[in-house]
């Protein structure tokens, strides 16, 4: 045990500086300095709401020794060789719903095989360069799809608001244990990059092969093989046919699952999403918004976040993914579409800060799509993609107008520079998106702009279309078992099934399925 714990407000110039920091508690506890062998920060958040920004921080201080082993901050899991004769279940998708499904199935003792359409972390990684170089898209790896899913090369954010602290500390510690820095046990907003976090994902694979599980790439399942109400295992794109129970972890973007989900008769039900674009301003004047100094974050204070909500006729309107020091990226998973998502490298050290600013948009919105049925919000979605694309020739080089123009409704002549790697083009953005999207965007920005002086600016550039915030269906499911509602086997998990909103959100859903699949074979 420590000798002390305590909570500090101390300036960034403390905060950040280990000397000065213990300097400060020495003063604080009334004990020599150099008796203070060992400072562990176990939480850290900025608050930047009065002028003088303060960073509020808990401590563990350790007087005349260092921390043994048992003390540690990272709590790791155990993860052991299973047997031979294993059961085994079938994950489909290898984002974080299925990676941490599979873990989990692990220490239940069932074996995972981890079908996953897309490549590994690295070789996706080639597809995705050739999205920005030679506007191709890989329908099967992309921003999107391959190892690690869409958080793998989209920022590698792990902040949740889910208030179930014991798994989000779980999940953390699985990530700190395959090679995430331990700041992820500490800062209230998380962030690994996108930089760092492959090589993350391909140390959690490892685990699951050095403990028996299967995981395959390049494996795009077509369809459920379903019998007396009840689903006995897949079809890949090869015919192949493959046995066991199902976890359905695919992600927000799997439309072809959805589509064949719903020609099967599974149940499903269109949710609703958040739709806009992303928003890009020079970095520097987001930290002299946000920390109050025209100078901007100076030495010590990383690079400043924003979040923004607002209702605007009875729909939410807010910030959604917000990257500072970040880039810009493509997100479509297939021709002839233009979507664009935002990411950070660990550093956060570009020039840009950009996020999402989106309207939400529920079903009962969407009356002119009714004939689509189920897939009503997902076919209004794919529209406006389409739409993007085609102001863009079909090439990824995005439609984008000055934020002050998109407010004013006029066209921009010139545009600012951008972190955007395909490049941007003027257009009237404004009138591109559907006008309850574009008048309710217009609204909010002027009221973040009285909010944040200085946010509304012609120096701030509007690129869409921002459409993948989450999932345009739910494939319902009993809240106990975690099962299909009406047929047994099946286990829709994740993002891709409507029940979580990010890596860590997603981990847990993941994790939570995989020990019901277990349970169920145990009984």
């Amino acid at each position: 045990m420590p000798d002390n714990t305590i909570q500090l407000r101390v300036t960034p110039e403390i905060a950040y500086n280990p000397l000065r920091l213990k300097a400060d508690i020495s003063t604080r506890l009334g004990v020599d300095v150099n008796r203070i062998k060992h400072i562990q920060v176990t939480k850290r958040s900025i608050d930047a709401r009065q002028r003088q920004v303060m960073v509020n921080l808990t401590v563990e201080v350790y007087l005349d020794r260092m921390p043994d082993a048992t003390e540690s901050l990272a709590k790791p899991e155990t993860y052991n060789p299973l047997p031979a004769d294993a059961p085994s279940a079938i994950v489909v998708g290898a984002g974080p719903a299925g990676l941490f499904a599979a873990l989990r199935l692990i220490q239940e003792g069932v074996r995972p095989i981890l079908l996953e359409r897309g490549k590994n972390v690295a070789d996706r990684g080639k597809d995705m360069a050739r999205i920005a170089r030679e506007n191709i898209v890989d329908p099967d790896s992309n921003y999107c799809f391959g190892e690690g899913g869409a958080g793998a090369y989209s920022d590698g954010k792990l902040y949740t608001r889910s208030k179930k602290r014991g798994p989000v500390d779980k999940i953390l510690n699985i990530l700190v244990q395959h090679g995430a820095k331990e700041d992820i046990l500490v800062d209230a907003h998380p962030h690994i990059g996108t930089d760092r976090l492959p090589q993350v994902i391909k140390a959690i694979r490892e685990t699951i092969l050095r403990c028996g599980g299967i995981v395959r790439f390049e494996t795009r399942v077509d369809r459920l093989i379903i019998s007396d109400g009840k689903v006995n295992g897949v079809v890949t794109s090869t015919g192949e046919e493959i046995y066991d129970p199902v976890i359905l972890a695919t992600g927000h973007s799997a439309r072809d699952v959805y589509r064949f989900l719903d020609s099967e008769g599974v149940k499903i039900e269109p949710k609703g999403i958040a739709v806009g674009v992303r928003v890009e301003h020079s970095q520097q004047l987001i930290d002299s918004i946000q920390y109050h100094n025209p100078k901007g974050r100076g030495q010590y204070l990383p690079p400043a976040e924003y979040s923004m909500l607002t209702r605007v006729k009875d729909r939410a309107v807010y910030s959604f993914c917000m990257c500072p020091g970040g880039f810009i990226i493509p997100a479509a998973t297939a021709p002839g579409q233009l979507v664009v998502n935002g990411m950070s490298p660990a550093s956060r050290g570009s020039k840009w800060a950009n996020s999402g600013m989106v309207v939400e948009v529920l079903p009962e919105d969407l009356g002119d799509y009714d004939k689509y049925g189920n897939l009503k919000v997902m076919k209004f979605q794919e529209d406006i993609e389409k739409r993007f694309a085609e102001d863009a020739g079909n090439t990824q080089n995005a439609p984008a107008q000055r934020l002050t123009d998109f407010v004013n409704g006029q066209p921009s002549a010139t545009l600012p520079s951008t972190s955007y790697a395909p490049g941007i083009h003027p257009a009237r953005i404004d009138k591109l998106l559907p006008p309850i999207i574009s008048d309710r965007l217009r609204e909010g920005f002027r009221e973040f702009g009285r909010k944040s002086k200085g946010y509304l600016t012609d120096r701030a550039t509007v690129i869409g279309a921002e459409t993948r915030t989450s999932s345009p269906v739910r494939i319902p499911r009993d809240k106990d078992t975690l099962c299909h509602i009406e047929i047994a086997g099946l286990y829709p998990c994740g993002e891709g099934a409507g029940y979580a909103g990010g890596i860590v959100s997603a981990a847990i859903d993941g994790d939570r399925c995989a020990q019901s699949l277990a349970q169920s074979l145990a009984e």
